[in-house]
């Protein structure tokens, strides 16, 4: 298939990579995984055997009147454990290469049926001032945009990294929600060959 590219010429394309059947529940776990893998799933709580001290048992078990109690560790007591502590877990959620393909396949060619893909030629700026990057911006009508490249250079970096709505990303390491989630996707021809490759 053609995409068209800005300034009237075009560019060819598999269809397999940017003309696939949009997959909703695939796309919704592959979204999903990647979400659950970004979780850093460190919390943790004390339960009572995680408690310090409580060792003796706080009064005779009968003849005082008061409940029976073991240790002054109880989740019951001021000071006592957590009931249910939460632990350290990994959030991880397997996803195969093929799913993952045909998922990134599916957005990829959702973005083109939009027409939320704009491809450029190449997309360089002089210096990394952030005043000249947002006029090129403007001249491409773009407002809240992921600008993927095969290779980010360090002026678009730091000239677009103070930007709101803004991100920039490389071909090869471009994430589903990042594509999912922006109003436009601002490709350049040889970050849309390499997406071609991975892909296709």
């Amino acid at each position: 298939m053609d995409i068209n590219v800005q300034g009237g010429s075009t560019v060819t394309v598999s269809d397999a990579a940017f003309a696939r059947d949009y997959n909703e529940s695939l796309v919704h776990q592959l979204v999903t995984a990647y979400l659950a893998g970004a979780r850093q799933g460190s919390k943790a709580q004390k339960s009572r055997s995680d408690v310090s001290g409580g060792g003796a048992k706080p009064w005779r078990q009968k003849g005082t009147g008061r409940a029976r109690a073991g240790t002054s560790r109880s989740p019951i007591w001021r000071s006592g454990g957590v009931t249910f502590a939460a632990r350290p877990r990994d959030y991880d959620q397997k996803l195969n290469k093929k799913m993952y393909r045909a998922a990134m396949q599916a957005i990829w060619s959702e973005l083109v049926r939009q027409d939320r893909l704009v491809v450029v030629d190449s997309f360089d700026v002089e210096d990394h001032k952030t005043k000249a990057f947002t006029a090129k911006l403007a001249g491409l009508d773009l407002d809240k945009v992921l600008i993927v490249d095969a290779e980010i250079s360090k002026n678009l970096y730091l000239a677009s990294r103070n930007v709101p709505h803004v991100a920039v990303a490389e071909a090869d390491g471009v994430d589903p929600v990042s594509l999912v989630s922006f109003e436009k996707v601002l490709v350049t021809v040889s970050a849309l060959k390499k997406v071609e490759e991975m892909l296709g």
